[in-house]
């Protein structure tokens, strides 16, 4: 067994190194969950089956074949040994084995593995586990300081209780895509964020479970949705409509409740600002030579009710302009303000790598690779960065089987 392949079965740095996840969750929701409970230091064991493993395994292309020890090239296709990018987005920090639920053998493997768990994720459609005798009262019978994380797609009760859920479809239920994208044109978010927030949403609960825990000395279920995780993060739009009776409509690239706040032309292409307050209006007025109160223009509800007419104030002014000169005048007078980049231009931004948000990690087939990392950083009191910095590549399907039951083994 090598080195890497026992990694994610060490204790890592972080402030969850003491914690064992235990992860049945595929797809999205879960996995990002556990992943971001990974980065903390917690050992996550994720659960897959026989065979092919997680669905997102085959979501492609690209797919990254190996070429030799230390290399691979990308592929359209599928193919054996293959790991497609989707995958690889959302499972560092984990161990992988591979068990048959429907078998008696691989089922009290897991249980072995329940009764070692701080933590359990699954986001199986509502009842697959109690017909698999998984039921929460089981497992918390059997391990009472277990916390069960539960992710569906429209919640476990309720009168579509029982729906499944891809992330598309949330956002679209939730009502995320009606304010989403340009005027009668309702689009989704370009990233799967219904997923993303129930995973995130999840991993908070969670880790508020874990602390409860620490006073009762008793485990918990935890549960949220694609619909919840969502709807949670409707903000002002959402009381637009509670409070106010307002029904939000897509808006385009410019905020509702805001103005001038939003994305500009400029000479050669585009630039963001984002005016917050009376004071950087007129600042900002100042910087280029406006008349802050022309026209009706001094107050924000009045710039909001005559938003095109500022919008085509500020593509004028700013049409003479550069996008790097603009840039750099609006910074002078204290404008917030920013380009749009692709994610090339991102991923080579200094200020990137600045903030860690790049690792490298070793994959056991594919070799070196260098992977989006984890969003948060940790300093102790004296300034002293303690961010863990070595992190373990996403595994290839069953990859720990043998480390996993050793792990077991030696617990007996």
């Amino acid at each position: 067994m090598s080195a890497l392949s026992s990694a994610p079965l060490t204790p890592a740095s972080g402030p969850l190194r003491d914690v064992t996840v235990v992860d049945l969750s595929r797809a999205l929701a879960g996995p990002h969950a556990t992943m971001m409970l990974g980065d903390l230091g917690a050992r996550v064991i994720k659960v897959e089956a026989p065979g092919h493993g997680d669905d997102t395994r085959r979501w492609g292309p690209p797919f990254l074949a190996p070429l030799g020890q230390r290399a691979y090239e990308v592929r359209r296709e599928a193919e054996q040994g293959s790991e497609s990018t989707y995958f690889l987005s959302a499972n560092r920090n984990k161990a992988s084995i591979a068990l048959d639920l429907k078998t008696p053998e691989d089922r009290e493997t897991l249980l072995r593995l329940i009764d070692r768990a701080d933590v359990l994720v699954e986001n199986f459609r509502t009842g697959v586990l109690e017909r698999l005798g998984l039921d929460f009262d089981t497992l918390l019978q059997r391990n009472p300081r277990l916390i069960a994380l539960s992710i569906t797609g429209f919640g476990h009760d309720g009168p579509e209780g029982g729906r499944s859920g891809y992330d598309q479809i949330a956002q679209g239920e939730a009502g995320l895509m009606s304010f989403t994208g340009p005027p009668d044109q309702p689009a989704k978010v370009g990233t799967p964020i219904s997923d993303i927030l129930a995973g995130m949403y999840g991993a908070y609960g969670v880790l508020a479970a874990l602390h409860e825990r620490e006073r009762t000395g008793r485990g918990q279920i935890v549960r949220t949705s694609l619909l919840a995780a969502t709807i949670g993060v409707h903000a002002f739009q959402g009381t637009r409509w509670t409070c106010a009776g307002e029904i939000p409509v897509p808006e385009g690239n410019h905020h509702v409740s805001i103005a001038p706040y939003g994305l500009f032309r400029c000479a050669d292409g585009e630039v963001q600002i984002a005016i917050g307050s009376e004071r950087l209006w007129r600042d900002f007025c100042a910087g280029f030579g406006i008349d802050p109160g022309m026209d009706g223009l001094g107050t924000n509800p009045e710039r909001v009710a005559r938003r095109a007419e500022v919008i085509e104030l500020i593509n004028r002014v700013f049409a003479e302009w550069s996008t790097e000169d603009l840039i750099a005048r609006l910074d002078q007078i204290g404008v917030p303000a920013g380009r749009v980049r692709s994610l090339d231009e991102v991923y080579e931004w200094e200020q990137t790598r600045s903030q860690r948000l790049l690792i490298d990690v070793d994959h056991s087939s594919l070799g070196r690779l260098v992977l989006p990392g984890p969003p948060l950083r940790f300093f102790s009191p004296d300034g002293e960065e303690v961010t863990r910095t070595e992190h373990q590549a996403p595994p290839t399907l069953g990859e720990h089987q043998d480390a996993v039951l050793r792990w077991l083994e030696a617990a007996q």
